[in-house]
C-alpha cells in the first residue's frame, strides 16, 4: 500500500497519567480498510492508548508522535481531533441529563461540519440523517428521542454509541471494549453495525479482552499489549491462540527476554 492510505502512524508514543508512566513505546499504523484488534491483561495499557489519542486531559504525553492524516494528532484539542475524524466509542458511555439526542448529534454534526467550512445542516436534513442511520444499529426510535444515554441498558448504551459513529462518519473508529457487558443478541447488533460502517476509507481499532467480539468483527491485524508495549502481532489466528492459551506463556517470553 501507498503511504497515503496510512490514517494513523504511532511511533514511539510515551504516555501516562498522574506521573506514572503506562505507555512504553508504542508503534502502530493503522492504514484505511483495516480493523486492528488490540488485546492483552488488565493494567496492560490497552485503555490508556485510547484515551491518549482521544486527547483525553487527565493522561500526559511524554514523548513520541501519533500523525493522523499526516497531521500531529497529539497536537490538537478533543474538538479537532473529532472533527478531522477520530471517534472514540467510551467503555462506560456516560448519560448527559435534558440534553436531547437528537439536539446532541445536530449540534455535534454541524461543528464538524463548520470546521470543514460547510453549511450546517438543517432541521429537516438532520432528521432525515437520522433514521438512516438509526436503521443500521436498530435503534429504536423512542430512544433516539430521549436524553442522552439517560435511563438506557447497557446493551442500548453501546449501541447507541455505533449510532453516534454512524452519524458522524468518522475516518478512524476507536471502540473501547465495546463488548463489556453486552449479551449475545446486543453483541450481534453492535458488531454488525460496526461491520455495515465499514468501508475502503475508514478504519477500526477494537480494543477488547475477549474473542467473541473478533467473531463478529474479523480483525486483519491483532496485536497484543504488554507493560505498556505491543509485544506480538499476528492474524485472527493470534486472538484464538490467546482464547485458548490466555497471556501467561506471552508474559513469561516477554519477561524472559527482558531479564
Amino acid at each position: 500500500m501507498k503511504d497515503k492510505d496510512i490514517l494513523l502512524e504511532v511511533k514511539d508514543l510515551h504516555a501516562g497519567i498522574e506521573g506514572r508512566e503506562i505507555l512504553k513505546g508504542i508503534n502502530l499504523t493503522v492504514r484505511a480498510g483495516e480493523v486492528h484488534a488490540i488485546m492483552g491483561p488488565n493494567g496492560s495499557g490497552k485503555s490508556t492508548l485510547s484515551e491518549v489519542l482521544a486527547g483525553n486531559p487527565a493522561y500526559h504525553v511524554i514523548s513520541g508522535s501519533a500523525l493522523f492524516h499526516g497531521k500531529e494528532l497529539l497536537e490538537l484539542s478533543p474538538e479537532d481531533r473529532s472533527h478531522e475524524g477520530l471517534f472514540l466509542s467510551f467503555q462506560y458511555p456516560v448519560e448527559i441529563p435534558g440534553v436531547s439526542m437528537v439536539n446532541f448529534m445536530r449540534a455535534a454534526v454541524n461543528a464538524k461540519r463548520k470546521y470543514l467550512g460547510e453549511e450546517p445542516m438543517s432541521a429537516t436534513e438532520f432528521l432525515k440523517l437520522m433514521r438512516q442511520k438509526r436503521a443500521i444499529v436498530e435503534l429504536d426510535n423512542k430512544l433516539a428521542s430521549r436524553s442522552v444515554n439517560e435511563g438506557f441498558s447497557g446493551g442500548e448504551k453501546k449501541r447507541n454509541e455505533i449510532f453516534q459513529m454512524a452519524v458522524l462518519e468518522p475516518s478512524l473508529s476507536i471502540l473501547d471494549e465495546t463488548d463489556s457487558g453486552l449479551d449475545i443478541d446486543a453483541l450481534r447488533i453492535v458488531a454488525g453495525g460496526v461491520n455495515k460502517l465499514k468501508s475502503s476509507d475508514n478504519a477500526t481499532i477494537v480494543i477488547t479482552h475477549y474473542q467473541r467480539l473478533l467473531d463478529y468483527i474479523r480483525p486483519d491485524f491483532v496485536h497484543v499489549l504488554y507493560k505498556g508495549r505491543i509485544v506480538y502481532t499476528g492474524g485472527p489466528e493470534l486472538a484464538l491462540e490467546l482464547e485458548e492459551r490466555g497471556y501467561d506463556w506471552i508474559k513469561e517470553e516477554v519477561d524472559n527476554e527482558r531479564s
